[in-house]
This record gives C-alpha cells, sequence and structure tokens, in this order.
C-alpha cells in the first residue's frame, strides 16, 4: 500500500518511535524516506497573531496558559500534582531541559519575518491590539452580532418562568464570555480563526509553527525535514504557554518543510519526554505496520490545491438527510474512498431525492470501528479515504447536484490515545479535558473537554469554522449533546419531562454556553447553515436562536422514534397500539423543528439489529427473489417496512433522516473489521479476522429489480419526491382526525395531504369514511400497496374521491376509501376542485417515481 498526496508517493515508512524514546540531544536520522518536490515560492495567507490566552473574570472560565490549569502549573519551574502516569507514550529521560534550555535557534532570515514571531512574550502581547484591529476592519460584514436580551424564551414558553434564575445566570454567563471575548479577543470573529495562528501557518518568508502547550518544560520541532534531529529547531515558549519557532525559506525560496512531510512536537513534560502530533494539525496518516499515526505538513503547490467551482446550494426549506460513511459505501468489502463516494453515491442520493447528505466519520480518528467518534485529530479529514482535496471535489460534486453537505462533528469528547490524540498532550491530565473522574467518560472510555477554559473555547470554536470555511461544509449534526449539557452525560437517567431534569446541578452550563457560542459563530457567519443537534432529553429551547434565550440549534434529532419501534418489533401485531405510536411521534417541543428517523446507523451495528431484519430475520436470505413465493414473514415485513417509514416522515418532525442502505431494507448489520479483544479480566471477545465483509453497503440488492428489495428502494424514493412536491413536513397544518385501536387504523392530515395507516394485519376496509378540510376531489399520489412497490396492488391509483358535506371525526368534510390490511396510502385534493387550501400549487396529484432527477 502507498499513500499518495497531491503527486507525493509515500514508501512503506520507517518507523520513527523505538522501544524507548530518545533524548533531545540525540541526533535522530530518517533513512529511506525522500520527497522530490518541486522548489517554487508559493502565496500564502496572512496570519494574524492575537492573544492566545485570557484570564477571564468569570468563574466558569478555567485560567490558562499564565496561572494554573486544571490543577497543574504553567510554570517549568512549578510542581505539578495530579500528575496521570503514561508509561506507554513517554520515557523517564527527564534529564534533557536543563540541556534544552541552553540550546538557541539559529535560523538565518528569522529577523526579516520578525513581525509574524512571537517568541517573546512582551512582543507577542504587543502585537494583539493591532492584529485584532486589523482582523477586524478586513472582516467588515462577517462581524457576530451582538447577544440579544435572552428573554424571548418566556413568551415562547411561559412555564420557564418557574426557572428564569437558571436561565438567566446562563444566559448572563454566555453574554459575559461574549463580553470577555470582545474584549480580549477583537470579537468571536477573530476568536475563531485559531487556525490562522496555531499549527502551521505559512507566510512569504517562512514557516510559524505554534502549539498551545502550557504544561511542556522544552519543545522542539521535529520531523522529515530535520532527519527528526531534536536539536535542529527548538521552540521558545511565551508567557500563555504558546511554543513557537519560525522556519525561514530555503535560498531558492522553497519551504524549509516540504509538503508530505511527517511531523512531530516533541516535549519535555511532567510525565516524561513524549512526541505528540501537533494538536491543530490539517493531516495525518498511518504509515503501513506502525500503530499511531504521523501528522503531515500538508501545503501542496497553488496549482495541485483543490478550486471549488460550484457555489452552495440554497438551504432547503424541507431537509431530507441522506446519512452516510465513506468507508463503508462500496458493494465491495473494501474501505471506500472519498473520490468513489464522489463518482458513485452522491448521484444516487439525488437520484433518490434527498437534498442532503451527512458524512460521518470525517475528523481523523485512528480506530476505524469507532465510527469516527474517538477522534484523535480534530482539523484533519480521514485519511483513510483519500487527501483534503478529495474530500473538497466530494462536497463540490454535492453541491453541483444540489446536495447540501452536513458534517458529523464530534465535540462532546475526544480519543483517549496519547501517541496520536490530545489526551496528555503536554503531560498533563488537564490541558483540554477536565482533569480526574470528571474528565473520562466511563461508557464511552473516551476524554471529556473543560468547556470552562479559554483556550478549550478557541480550539472547538476554531475547528467549527474551519470546517465551513476550508471545506465549505453546509453546516453540522453535533454528536453526543446530550453527554455534554449534563455532568452525569444522559446515562442512567431517565428524563420524564420535568423541567427540574433540565434546569439544575446536574446541568453543565459551560458546556451549554459553549454550544450557544457554536451556534451563535455558526449562524453570523453562515446565515444559511444547518446545525442538528443529537439530543435525547428534550431540553427546552434546545432549537430556540441564542439572542432569544435558547441553546441556538436549527433542528433537534428526534432519538425516541426509532427507539420506540424497536420496542413494539419485540411485540405482535396485536399487541401494537397506534395510540401510542401517534403520542411518540408527535411528543416534540411545539416551535422547537425536528429531525425524525425510523432508523440511523446506531441500529445497523453489529449487536442490533435494522428494522427490516427485525421484521424478516434470515427469511431476507433466501425469500427476497420475486419470481418465487414471498413467506408469510417477507410479506409482512415488506409491507410493514413501508409504513413505518412513511409515518415516520409524515407525523414525527419537520426533517427527515436515513441512514445509506436503510432504505432498501439492507440484510445485515454493520460490523467493522476487527481482531480478538483481550480483557484484563481474562475473557476474550472474539473478533471477525479483520473481515470488511459486513462493513459495506450493498447497493446492488436495491437496484436489482428481481429482488424485492428494489421494491423497498422505489418506495423510498417515491416518499422523498412526495415531500419535495408537497412539503407536508414543514407545513403548520397537522391534524390526526382518526386513532382507531379496534380498526387499527390512523388518519391525519399534515399539509394539503391526507394520510391513512391500517395496521391491522387482516382485516381491509372498504368504503371506509374518512374526514379531511378540504372539499372536492381527492386522488391517491402515493399507494404502498402497488406492485411497483413490491404490494398487492389491491387499489386503483387512477379512482378520483368526491367529498361529502358535513362533520366526519371533527372535520369539515369526508370522503370514502378502500383501506386495505397493511397499507398506508396518501390522498390529495385535484388542482382545480379545492375550494381552497395552504398552497393551492401543491395540490397536485405527483407520479410516484419521478423521472426528472
Amino acid at each position: 500500500m502507498v499513500y499518495t498526496i497531491s503527486g507525493v508517493r509515500f514508501p512503506h515508512l520507517p518507523s520513527i518511535k523505538n522501544s524507548s524514546l530518545p533524548s533531545f540531544n540525540d541526533d535522530r536520522r530518517s533513512n529511506a524516506v525522500s520527497f522530490s518536490l518541486r522548489k517554487d515560492s508559493r502565496s500564502s495567507g496572512k496570519i494574524f497573531a492575537r492573544k492566545p490566552s485570557y484570564d477571564s473574570e468569570s468563574s466558569s472560565l478555567a485560567t490558562t496558559a499564565s496561572e494554573k490549569l486544571g490543577g497543574h502549573q504553567s510554570d517549568s519551574s512549578s510542581p505539578v500534582t495530579d500528575q496521570v502516569e503514561s508509561p506507554e507514550t513517554v520515557s523517564g529521560d527527564t534529564q534533557v531541559h536543563d540541556d534544552v534550555e541552553a540550546q538557541k535557534i539559529e535560523t538565518e532570515g528569522q529577523d526579516q519575518a520578525s513581525e509574524l514571531s512571537t517568541s517573546g512574550g512582551q512582543n507577542y502581547k504587543a502585537n494583539i491590539a493591532t492584529m485584532s484591529e486589523s482582523l477586524v476592519q478586513e472582516v467588515g460584514q462577517r462581524r457576530i452580532p451582538p447577544p440579544g436580551d435572552g428573554k424571548k424564551i418566556y413568551d415562547i414558553d411561559p412555564m420557564l418562568k418557574s426557572y428564569n434564575g437558571h436561565l438567566d445566570y446562563r444566559y448572563g454567563q454566555y453574554k459575559k464570555l461574549r463580553e470577555e471575548i470582545d474584549k480580549n479577543e477583537g470579537g468571536l470573529e477573530a476568536f475563531s480563526r485559531g487556525y490562522e495562528i496555531f499549527g502551521f501557518t505559512r507566510s512569504t518568508t517562512g514557516i510559524t509553527y505554534r502549539e498551545w502547550a502550557p504544561g511542556a518544560k522544552a519543545a522542539s520541532l521535529i520531523g522529515d525535514f530535520n532527519n527528526w534531529n531534536s536539536k535542529a529547531d527548538v521552540m521558545t515558549r511565551n508567557d500563555f504557554g504558546v511554543w513557537e519557532i519560525f522556519l525561514p525559506n530555503d535560498a531558492d525560496g522553497s519551504p524549509a518543510i516540504p509538503h508530505g512531510s511527517r511531523v512531530k512536537i516533541r516535549m519535555d513534560t511532567p510525565s516524561g519526554i513524549k512526541d505528540s502530533i501537533p494538536a491543530w494539525i490539517k493531516y495525518s496518516v498511518q504509515p503501513p505496520g506502525e500503530i499511531p499515526y504521523n501528522g503531515v505538513y500538508y501545503d501542496p503547490a497553488e496549482e495541485e490545491k483543490y478550486v471549488f467551482k460550484h457555489p452552495r446550494p440554497k438551504k432547503p426549506t424541507s431537509l431530507r438527510i441522506y446519512e452516510s460513511h465513506v468507508g463503508m459505501s462500496s458493494t465491495e468489502p473494501m474501505i471506500n474512498t472519498y473520490a468513489n463516494f464522489r463518482d458513485d453515491v452522491l448521484p444516487r442520493i439525488k437520484k433518490l431525492g434527498y437534498n442532503a447528505v451527512q458524512i460521518m466519520a470525517i475528523q481523523e480518528h485512528s480506530y476505524y470501528a469507532s465510527f469516527g467518534y474517538h477522534v484523535t485529530n480534530f482539523f484533519a479529514p480521514s485519511s483513510r479515504f483519500g487527501t483534503p482535496d478529495d474530500l473538497k471535489s466530494l462536497i463540490d460534486k454535492a453541491h453541483e447536484l444540489g446536495l447540501v453537505v452536513l458534517m458529523d462533528i464530534v465535540h462532546s469528547h475526544a480519543s483517549k490515545n496519547t501517541l496520536d490524540g490530545l489526551n496528555m498532550f503536554d503531560g498533563t491530565d488537564g490541558q483540554y479535558f477536565h482533569s480526574g473522574t470528571r474528565g473520562y467518560h466511563w461508557m464511552w472510555d473516551s476524554r471529556l473537554f473543560n468547556y470552562g477554559s479559554w483556550e478549550v473555547l478557541r480550539y472547538l470554536l476554531s475547528n467549527a469554522r474551519w470546517w465551513l470555511e476550508e471545506y465549505k461544509f453546509d453546516g453540522f449534526r453535533f454528536d453526543g449533546v446530550t453527554s455534554m449539557m449534563y455532568t452525569h452525560h444522559g446515562l442512567q437517567v431517565e428524563f420524564t419531562g420535568n423541567y427540574n431534569d433540565y434546569f439544575g446541578y446536574s446541568t453543565d452550563v459551560d458546556a451549554v454556553v459553549y454550544l450557544m457560542l457554536v451556534n451563535d459563530l455558526i449562524h453570523g457567519l453562515y446565515p444559511e447553515a444547518i446545525v442538528v443537534g443529537e439530543d435525547v432529553s428534550g431540553m427546552p429551547a434546545f432549537c430556540i436562536p441564542v439572542q432569544d434565550g435558547g441553546v441556538g440549534f436549527d433542528y433537534r434529532l428526534h432519538m425516541a422514534v426509532a427507539d420506540k419501534w424497536i420496542e413494539l418489533l419485540k411485540k405482535r401485531d396485536e399487541d401494537w397500539q397506534v395510540g401510542d405510536i401517534v403520542f411518540t411521534l408527535t411528543n416534540r417541543r411545539w416551535g422547537e423543528k425536528c429531525v425524525v428517523y425510523a432508523e440511523s446507523h446506531d441500529q445497523a451495528l453489529v449487536g442490533d439489529k435494522t428494522i427490516a431484519f427485525w421484521l424478516m430475520d434470515k427469511d431476507m436470505y433466501d425469500f427476497m427473489a420475486v419470481d418465487r413465493q414471498a413467506t408469510p414473514r417477507v410479506d409482512r415485513g415488506i409491507a410493514l417496512h413501508k409504513m413505518i417509514r412513511l409515518i415516520t416522515m409524515g407525523l414525527g418532525g419537520e426533517g427527515y433522516l436515513n441512514f445509506m442502505g436503510n432504505e432498501f431494507g439492507h440484510p445485515e448489520w454493520i460490523d467493522f473489521p476487527r481482531t480478538d479483544q483481550h480483557l484484563p479480566d481474562g475473557r476474550v471477545i472474539p473478533g471477525n479476522n479483520g473481515s470488511y465483509d459486513k462493513c459495506r453497503r450493498r447497493f446492488d440488492l436495491g437496484d436489482a429489480e428481481y429482488l424485492r428489495y428494489h421494491g423497498l428502494q422505489e418506495f423510498d424514493r417515491a416518499m422523498q419526491h412526495l415531500e419535495e412536491t408537497y412539503g407536508f413536513m414543514t407545513s403548520e397544518h397537522q391534524y390526526i382526525s382518526r386513532k382507531d385501536e379496534g380498526d387499527r387504523v390512523i388518519v391525519f392530515e399534515r399539509g394539503n395531504l391526507v394520510f391513512v395507516f391500517n395496521f391491522h394485519w387482516t382485516n381491509s376496509y372498504s368504503d371506509y369514511r374518512i374526514g379531511c378540510s378540504v372539499p372536492g376531489k381527492y386522488k391517491i399520489v402515493l399507494d404502498s400497496d402497488d406492485s411497483l412497490f413490491g404490494g398487492f396492488n389491491r387499489l386503483d391509483d387512477s379512482a378520483e374521491f368526491f367529498t361529502s358535506d358535513g362533520k366526519y371525526d371533527d372535520r369539515p368534510c369526508s370522503f370514502m376509501v378502500y383501506a386495505p390490511c397493511r397499507t398506508a396510502v396518501v390522498y390529495a385534493a385535484v388542482k382545480g376542485d379545492e375550494v381552497k387550501g395552504d398552497e393551492d400549487s401543491s395540490l397536485v396529484p405527483i407520479s410516484l417515481v419521478p423521472e426528472d432527477v
């Protein structure tokens, strides 16, 4: 295997980690690694230096580099308490500190770049005011609007007035933090440009590398470019715990660090000597045969960088998300690439009728089976799937197709890896995370951010902005928000809906304030951006704008619905209660939008079951061919699969989500390649011999017209186009006129459509009267029993239905239909025959599967 970065080929790279780490005095040489790169000069963006940390007066903010951080002294001479030993990542050689301190940086040409260098603390602080002012003038209209008064939530929900003490305090902390950022950083807009200061930044004269590591006593930049010589490029520390070095261009104008070079920072820390991937690294790779990743200096020549060609699509009114994972998107047992996903999967998503693609596992993660949720390098796109420019090409293609692209972003926790992640980065337990048990998530086995730390706020806010600006993502799905908002992380806690559950001592105000800040930032810079929060708790005001006192999300992920379906699928049909179904689907806060789903990736993981597998089990392997007689289990499964998805979309929220493959009832779970795991207690969890067989998506099954999977896929496609035509999910009109436990029938209006669901397993009803609000003529616009969808074709889709006057089921008029067992049928008034409607232009029957896609 070789790694390719814009023409640079990585051979099998030798490991830079020996059994014992060399001291700073070692001259480490890298053999058999060479790069042939052009030596031309490249343009660079302007670098704005600004204050890296501030000792806030707010009690909720941890002091940063110049004071204690998480219980540790930033001064290299001060004692460090509560150390966490990490013998696998550090050595016991701590005698090199004096030698390093005695070394001087001798870099030719550094004087000419002094305006960009902040090697002295006083010089660094002196430049802040001018740079911040210059930045504000440059960005102009990109200012984030100032906070409002945060009081509107009490008008929206008067019950919140009883908790105004907590809510006003929360909003006060948010406003105070905004004021501190304005005062010391030039505003939230400037504060969120951390990636222009930290990590590697390029100027016309050279490369500056900065890293916040207050716990380190000495630091040196090492890599292929200096043969891993720790004496060559020693860094200096300012008063704020920021380490820095400037590398001037070579004599021929080429950069001191060639594109594609492996890089790390070596630090003398309270826990010993440690080599770390830079925290702000933009790309990292795992060399063949090695476990830890290596940071890569990614800076291709201008002519090799991907240039976006297509504008962002307009924000869709009706959000229909196709949740996807690039690596497992191939039909073959392999790790798929950004390029293949761009060429093969994006056109499929467009044809299916979705208008948004949500991509998981973008941020680099060393453990593939974590599904991307144990992030090690927050600013780096996963190298498993290709290069950063490959990802940009994917997003640009999506925009060309009119698809908005959402990133599944993880700010709720981080990998506990110390070799290639943020954990113990500067040798202390509390740099980016809470120290002690508060900084550890016992269920996820990961580290938890300290959202009260100034530099953590800079890091995470800059991270969100980086993906929007550099890669042109159109928004985010924030993972694990419930875990962030509560000190108990939502574990072993049942949220009853009582407001005491949300506003008390278990609420992590720092984390909620961070969410308010990041939503402020995103919507201020990109008003068209879409932000979805994964919250199972039902936090009130979660989807109310920050200026009104809310948390600021656009949508809440409605997670309870999927759990309800799994609960019901474990029961017999006779034990289903239609009232229970309706209550779960409609149990959401008024005025706060939800994205609903019948199943996501969570239900498809190994050990769980998809809805299709719950319904049809092993019969899916032998009885899905259309030329063979189906079993009763398959007939039931296909019918209910369509009904479950349509009623979820019809009643459950203002947006809809589907995980790739579930649209056609993917027959198998997801099992990432894994080996046997040996637990400390002696138990062994068997692996799958590193197999990729079940870490892929069998799109060929959904495309095969000779299989019943095809009918399910066509129905899902028809659902999406029904919503595209009628916009029922975003209509304010929703009325449930019937939920009959005896007949097992649910009838409701959503927008200008009338939905009729018959969940009875044997009873079909002829001349069944249903209420409606619009008089006139109706036609069928979607029929789950159509043979195109694998149904029995018991309805005549050309039939016309005429309303009768007189109230029925509390509706002003009604008409009679045939409701076969286990079917879902959608009716729409025909244009020209109705009296009036919400939107006359939408009262038009559509073809079941439009061809103009």
